[in-house]
C-alpha cells in the first residue's frame, strides 16, 4: 500500500506539514486496516487517532521500530489497540495537556496532537506495547450467558466454569450482572452492571444458570484491587464510547466486593490440571473463553483442542463437558460464539456476535425446543 504521510517535526506544537513517501505493509498497515474497522463498528474517534498514528510514528522512533518489526501476527496480537490504549492511557493522566484535551472534545487537531504525545512519550508507549490488550470486556458475557442458558435448557445442571485468558476475572461475575437478551431477562435484576445488546434472531431458551464455582487463568492476571490494574482496563476501552467505561467500572466495583479467582500461568497446563480433578456428579464443568484463542500459536490451539477432545471422550452424562468460545475465525471475518458438548461432541455456531459484544445474531441448538 503506497501512501502520503504528513508528519511533524519539531516543537510541541504543529509548526509545519512535511510530506513522505512510504510503502506500508505488515504491521504498520494494521494501523490503517484496524482504523477502518473502528470507523465501520462506530467508533469514528478511535479511527481517526490510528489514522494519525500511522501519519506520525517516523516521531516515535522505538514504537516505530517495535511496529515495523513485528514477529507474528500482528492483527491477532491487537498491535494497532495496543497503541491505542497507550493514548488512552496518557491522556486520562492529563499529559500531555493538548492530547489530554483532543480526549476531552477541546479541539479535533489530531495529528497536532498525536505528534506531540508520540514526540515526547515514545518510551511510555513502547513499553506499553510489550503488553498484550486487556479489554476483559464484560458485555462479551450476554452471549456466554446466552450459551450457558442454551446447555441449561437442555441439561439443567450447575456449572463449574473454567476461563481461559481471564484478564481481571470480571466475566467469572457472569451471574452478577443483569441481562437483557432480545426479550429475556436474565442474571441478577438488581446489578449495576446491565448488558442488553442489540439482539438479532430469536431469543434465547429461557432457563436458570447456577454456577457451582467459578476460576480462571490468565498469563498476567490483573486485580481490581490494584488502582493501577483498574486503570490499564479503563485505557483499552474506546474514548468515545462512554457508557463502555461506566459499564466496567461498575464490574470493577463488583469484583472489588467479590474477588474473582485467577490464578497466574500458562492456560494449557492450568487447564490439564484443572481437567485431571474428578468432576462432582452432577456438574457441567464449562471451559470457557472469549478473545482468547488468537493470541495462541497453531500449535498450542492444537493441544488446547487434543486437550478438550480427550476430556471429553470421559465425559458422561452425569458429568457433561462443555466449552464454549467467542471468538474471531481464522480469517477474522466474523466473531463466532461456538458451543461443543459432550459427551456426544458435537459442536454449534450459538450465534454471530460483535468483536466487544454491542449485538447478537442468535442461532441456537439445531435441536433447541421452546
Amino acid at each position: 500500500m503506497l501512501r502520503i504521510a504528513l508528519y511533524h517535526l519539531k516543537g510541541s506544537r504543529p509548526l509545519g506539514l512535511y510530506f513522505m513517501i512510504t510503502l506500508a505493509t505488515g504491521a504498520k498497515y494494521e494501523l490503517v486496516r484496524q482504523a477502518e474497522k473502528c470507523r465501520s463498528t462506530g467508533s469514528a474517534f478511535v479511527a481517526a487517532v490510528l489514522e494519525a498514528v500511522d501519519r506520525q510514528l517516523p516521531l516515535a522512533p522505538r514504537s516505530s521500530k517495535m511496529i515495523e518489526g513485528w514477529r507474528g501476527d500482528p492483527a491477532a496480537a491487537a498491535v494497532a489497540m495496543r497503541v491505542n490504549g497507550a493514548l488512552h492511557a496518557l491522556a486520562r493522566r492529563g499529559q500531555p495537556r493538548y492530547l489530554a484535551d483532543l480526549y476531552n472534545g477541546e479541539h479535533d487537531d489530531f495529528d497536532g496532537a498525536i505528534a506531540e504525545a508520540l514526540a515526547q512519550e515514545d518510551q511510555f508507549i513502547a513499553d506499553w506495547m510489550r503488553y498484550p490488550t486487556q479489554t476483559n470486556e464484560v458485555a462479551r458475557g450476554a452471549a456466554v450467558m446466552a450459551a450457558l442458558m442454551a446447555v441449561a435448557k437442555q441439561r439443567p445442571t450447575p456449572f463449574q466454569i473454567l476461563e481461559l485468558g481471564s484478564s481481571c476475572g470480571l466475566n467469572l461475575n457472569l451471574d452478577r450482572y443483569a441481562y437483557q437478551l432480545g426479550a429475556v431477562a436474565a442474571g441478577d435484576v438488581s446489578s449495576p452492571v446491565r448488558i442488553a445488546p442489540v439482539w438479532r434472531g430469536a431469543d434465547p431458551p429461557v432457563a436458570d444458570v447456577s454456577i457451582e464455582s467459578a476460576q480462571g487463568v490468565d498469563l498476567s492476571p490483573l486485580s481490581a484491587l490494584d488502582p493501577s490494574h483498574r486503570e490499564r482496563l479503563l485505557s483499552f476501552t474506546w474514548a468515545d464510547q462512554p457508557a463502555r467505561s461506566q459499564r466496567l467500572e461498575a464490574a470493577l466495583q463488583i469484583a472489588v466486593a467479590h474477588p474473582p479467582q485467577v490464578h497466574r500461568g500458562d492456560a494449557r497446563l492450568w487447564l490439564a490440571q484443572r481437567l485431571a480433578e474428578r468432576q462432582p456428579e452432577g456438574v457441567c464443568r464449562a471451559v470457557v473463553h472469549t478473545m482468547f484463542i488468537q493470541y495462541l500459536s497453531d500449535r498450542e490451539r492444537q493441544s488446547v483442542a487434543k486437550m478438550m477432545a480427550a476430556a471429553g471422550a470421559g465425559a458422561t452424562a452425569d458429568r457433561p463437558l462443555v466449552e464454549i468460545g467467542l471468538e474471531w475465525t481464522p480469517d477474522r471475518r466474523e466473531v463466532q460464539l461456538r458451543c461443543t458438548r459432550w459427551p456426544d461432541g458435537d459442536t454449534t455456531i450459538l450465534a454471530i456476535c460483535h468483536p466487544y459484544g454491542e449485538w447478537v445474531e442468535w442461532r441456537g441448538f439445531p435441536d433447541a425446543t421452546a
